[in-house]
């Protein structure tokens, strides 16, 4: 059961930190090549 609570605590944080890193590659990515993210097919 511990195991189980100590899963429920760490996964928002690691949720937390791994959207707020993709943001961040998004947002320098956006910066450098403004065009490519809304590209049309």
């Amino acid at each position: 059961m511990s195991h189980l609570l100590r899963f429920l605590s760490t996964a928002p944080v690691l949720a937390a930190v791994w959207m707020t890193f993709t943001a961040g590659i998004l947002i320098e990515f956006n910066r450098f090549f403004p065009d490519l993210l809304f590209h049309p097919l």
